[in-house]
């Protein structure tokens, strides 16, 4: 693969994802079980509109669930990986990991 064809490559990754905010928001949901909003909110630093934003758009992708639910009368929103957002976030370091090892040889 030359350099043209490996800038070519940064072309075909999910955009969704590529995206810093929801990045991030995948980043950690990769390494957690679930998380739920306020978590996400402090993690992030993004602010509440924003992370609502994001949150939608990739439950809408069908990379996360979204889970309305109660502690006690406290109202909770816990946010988990699916199999499909964990597939395209593995695909998604894989051919930035490409990209990297096929520029920086």
């Amino acid at each position: 693969m030359n350099d043209t064809d490996t800038l070519q490559s940064m072309l075909d990754v999910d955009r969704l994802i590529h995206e810093p905010a929801r990045l991030i928001i995948l980043s950690i949901l990769y390494v957690l079980e679930s998380a739920d909003f306020l978590y996400l909110l402090r993690e992030t630093g993004l602010g509440k509109g924003n992370l609502s934003s994001h949150l939608t758009r990739l439950e809408q992708a069908e990379y996360i669930t979204i889970e309305k639910t109660y502690r006690g009368k406290t109202p909770m929103t816990i946010c988990q990986l699916t199999g499909a957002g964990q597939a395209a976030f593995e695909t998604y370091r894989e051919q930035l990991k490409n990209v990297v090892n096929t520029m920086y040889k």
